[in-house]
Order: structure tokens, then C-alpha cells, then sequence
């Protein structure tokens, strides 16, 4: 089988690894510990093959991200509502709103 690989230019490597962990979009992860891993080369392009146990970890506390209108909030004392209507008024420009805001 090895060597039938081997004419299709198909190549295994071990990879000497205890424990993969994959990061997801969501800020979750996956972790294969302890991990298997094979790297796979297959007309130029490699790929990797993880066995093991898998356990998932949820996403620790991140912070959401700020919005314009929650700094021109902070910065000018307004409501949500008076700051997203400057913000559409100055075309999104936040400085421009902030600056229009501490005029009034």
C-alpha cells in the first residue's frame, strides 16, 4: 500500500505532537489530546490527519466589541438614539460626530 502511495505522490509523515488545539471563529476550541497527527503530502499540498481524545472549550469571556455609537455615547453623555442619528447625519464619520455633538 506504501509504496502504491508512493508512485501516486502521496507521502505520510508522523508529527511528533501530544496535543492540537483548533481555534474556532468563535472563540471556542477544540482540543485532540493526546493527539495522533499526520501530515499528508499529496501533489504539493499538505494536509493533516488528528486522532485522539477531543474535548471542547467554550469561549472564555470575551468582550463585544464597541460600536460608535456606544463611544460617542461615552464620550458626549447622549442617548443611544441622538447618537446614531448624528453618526447617519455625518455619514458614519465618527470624529465628525462627536465633534458636532460637544458643539450643541
Amino acid at each position: 500500500m506504501a509504496k502504491m502511495m508512493s508512485q501516486m505522490g502521496i507521502r505520510n509523515e508522523s508529527v511528533d505532537a501530544a496535543r492540537v488545539v483548533i481555534e474556532k471563529t468563535d472563540g471556542s476550541k477544540i482540543v485532540v489530546e493526546p493527539a495522533s497527527v499526520t501530515a499528508i503530502d499529496m501533489q504539493g499540498q499538505k494536509s493533516f490527519q488528528v486522532a485522539g481524545a477531543i474535548r471542547e472549550e467554550k469561549a472564555e469571556g470575551k468582550a463585544e466589541e464597541e460600536t460608535d455609537a456606544d463611544i460617542i455615547t461615552k464620550e458626549c453623555g447622549c442617548s443611544r438614539e441622538t447618537a446614531e442619528k448624528t453618526l447617519a447625519e455625518t455619514g458614519g464619520d465618527l470624529a465628525e460626530a462627536i465633534l458636532k455633538l460637544k458643539k450643541e
